[in-house]
């Protein structure tokens, strides 16, 4: 027999109306801190629902049933637990769009729409709807950069590389549900020399977390974060260093966006330069994220 006490409840929320279960969550996900609990408590309940958010507004005096009330607490207990709203719904929002996500991948954040920005402003000249342009995207995960542009720039094509089979089934999934699976491959790997092929657009958002930090990163993210999309090796450059690597064998012009983290951009541009060769890589630019951080870098490869 297990020795294992079984978690107490929450809280219960056996013959509440919505709007009464509602607020019992709220009050519970307080405890949690750097939740927004109002906020975690209806997304919770909707998922739980499987309605859309006119039910809230329409029927806030209408009963849990039972089931209803099981799985409306359990998921409020896992995200007391840290689980991200985002891992219990399977899904998130990304530059308008959603995207499911799953223990195998990153979860796609907002910040990461800088690369997007700065993408879109780095090709929109040379490739009206992206007429013509070819796009690789290093460690792709849900897809969200490389689809999300395939999605905007509707006459691109693209490719995904990812070391993950797992990770590059979901994006799969993704494309077929933004209707580009047709304009995409996916290639499982980590690098990307041996495609033997030239891209006008180069875009990542590799693993840039140096191994010592991760044990200091927020529970959500450590905890149900893939490691393999966080490691960065000792530094957190280990993955550029790759890119770099591999950039040297490819031939231009290309533009390249790379995501980076808090004090990287500086060395990632620096790396470039040094690795690829300064002849090759210019107009090099640093992108802010809405926080004001340095986001992304982005620079030229030439011939």
């Amino acid at each position: 027999m297990s020795n294992v006490r079984a978690r107490e409840p929450a809280l219960s929320l056996a013959g509440t109306t919505l709007a009464e279960a509602q607020r019992r969550a709220t009050e519970a996900l307080r405890r949690r801190p750097s939740v927004d609990a109002p906020v975690d408590a209806r997304r919770l309940l909707l998922q739980a629902l499987g309605c859309d958010a006119i039910t809230l507004v329409t029927s806030p005096e209408r009963m849990l049933s039972p089931a209803e009330a099981d799985v409306y607490g359990t998921l409020v207990e896992r995200r007391l637990q840290g689980e991200p709203v985002s891992r219990i719904a399977g899904r998130r929002g990304f530059y308008g769009r959603e995207f499911v996500v799953t223990s195998a991948t990153l979860d796609p954040r907002p910040e990461s729409e800088t690369v997007i920005e700065a993408a879109l402003s780095a090709v929109r000249d040379a490739y009206p709807l992206g007429r013509g342009l070819d796009i690789l995207d290093i460690g792709t995960g849900t897809g969200c950069l490389l689809l999300t542009l395939l999605a905007e720039l509707p006459k691109a094509t693209g490719t995904g590389v990812d070391p993950s089979a797992a990770a590059l089934a979901v994006a799969g999934e993704n494309a077929r549900r933004l209707g580009v699976a047709d304009r995409v491959r996916w290639v499982e790997g980590r690098g990307f020399a041996s495609l033997r092929q030239s891209f006008g657009l180069i875009i990542s958002n590799p693993p840039y977390i140096a191994s010592g930090d991760i044990g200091g990163l927020d529970d959500e993210v450590k905890c149900f974060d893939p490691l393999l999309a966080l490691d960065g090796g000792a530094d957190g450059l280990v993955i550029y260093r790759e890119i770099a690597d591999a950039l040297t064998a490819i031939a231009g012009p290309a533009e390249i966006v790379l995501e980076v983290g808090d004090g990287q951009a500086g060395d990632v541009a620096a790396l470039m330069r040094s690795t690829v060769g300064p002849k090759r890589v210019e107009a090099v630019a640093v992108h802010r994220d809405m926080a004001g951080k340095p986001r992304c870098v982005a620079m030229k490869l030439l011939n």
